[in-house]
């Protein structure tokens, strides 16, 4: 699978941009604050909906207009998909595919897989459970349409019952029998979101640890584990348990919405014992294990976005990521770079087709 045309109208920085890309190897270069990284947004934007780094939709309009087109043509098992994603102030979203709109847009996702590898990596570090949960959940669902399935049902259910309980408060009122429902609803979908969640774990953490042992070529002793309130018990019992806790909040405190991913090196947590360099390996690590995990389970390899990675990282950490884009295991890759030379210099001696685009 790769992208053969991207254009962009309103996008970001874009009043109008139109890209033909190579299907190996493209290379965005330019001083920062020219569009490089808007570009692999708006790649991002076809696969997923959404930005990467903005996800408010408002956000992404060009400043003084009111809408942005994003459109793009792929190539995928020998067919032409055309993906088209719009927005216009005070409306709804738009995604198409080949002409025809979405009703749901979790519908799209998977479709066209994708993995991104940019310095804002660092927040699923240095940021709170919310953050792992989201890159957990968002390699799952690209593929299991399932999973992605019971994770909306479960927020929505969740929104609900915290609703009652603000209700219940408000009216000074308290009726077990509802709650009891939300309860029962939650219980079922936590309980398979929890499942799913603990055999991802298993199978990826390997995929991570050989990644990571390529990329830091040290015999060091890292680690992903998952953290969850359903391994002490049934989701069920826990809200049953934390019911008078869960009125005085006026919220839902225990369930899989509480779940972690815990970083560690040498059995303490990265965020404050690992070095910088040790920190760059292990994100890279996740990503590049989450690129092959997604290749496994799908019909086709990941586009790969590596924004501003030559910046950001040594020498060694930038010379293996080369090294692993020379194995034909790898699909199209998009990189972005302020020095068109050195980039030149790195994806010549990839000996694969390349383009490179000046911003």
């Amino acid at each position: 699978m790769f992208l053969r045309h991207l254009s962009l109208v309103n996008y970001k920085n874009f009043d109008s941009k139109s890209l033909d890309f190579d299907p190996v190897i493209n290379c965005l270069v330019g001083d920062n604050g020219v569009g490089k990284t808007n570009i692999l947004d708006a790649i991002y934007h076809l696969c997923f909906g959404k930005s990467y780094f903005n996800p408010v939709s408002t956000q992404n309009i060009k400043h003084d207009t009111d809408f942005f087109v994003v459109e793009g043509e792929f190539e995928k098992e020998n067919r032409t998909e055309k993906i088209l994603c719009s927005f216009k102030k005070g409306t709804k979203k738009i995604i198409k595919r080949n002409g025809k709109a979405y009703e749901k847009f979790s519908e799209h996702i998977g479709f066209l897989p994708l993995v991104i590898i940019s310095p804002s990596d660092r927040d699923l570090i240095l940021e709170g459970s919310d953050t792992r949960r989201k890159f957990m959940d968002g390699v799952i669902s690209q593929s299991d349409k399932a999973y992605l399935q019971a994770l909306i049902k479960y927020n929505k259910v969740l929104v609900q019952r915290n609703s009652l309980l603000k209700y219940f408060v408000a009216n000074r009122t308290f009726d077990p029998n509802t709650l009891a429902i939300y309860n029962e609803q939650l219980h079922q979908l936590g309980t398979e979101i929890h499942k799913k969640r603990t055999e991802f774990i298993a199978s990826f953490v390997p995929i991570f640890q050989e990644q990571y042992a390529h990329i830091s070529d040290k015999n060091e002793e890292i680690m992903l584990s998952y953290e969850s309130q359903l391994s002490e018990g049934s989701l069920l019992k826990l809200l049953e348990d934390n019911v008078e806790k869960d009125r005085a909040l006026q919220y839902t405190s225990v369930g899989i919405h509480k779940d972690d991913l815990n970083f560690t090196i040498a059995g303490h947590p990265i965020k404050k014992f690992g070095s910088q360099g040790q920190q760059k390996s292990f994100l890279i690590a996740l990503k590049l294990a989450q690129f092959h995990f997604i290749k496994e389970l799908a019909s086709t390899t990941p586009i790969l976005l590596l924004d501003d990675i030559f910046d950001k990282l040594d020498e060694s950490r930038v010379s293996h990521i080369v090294g692993l884009v020379k194995n034909e295991n790898f699909g199209q890759i998009f990189i972005s770079d302020t020095h068109a030379e050195r980039t030149e210099n790195v994806v010549k001696t990839i000996h694969q087709s390349y383009k490179i685009f000046t911003l």
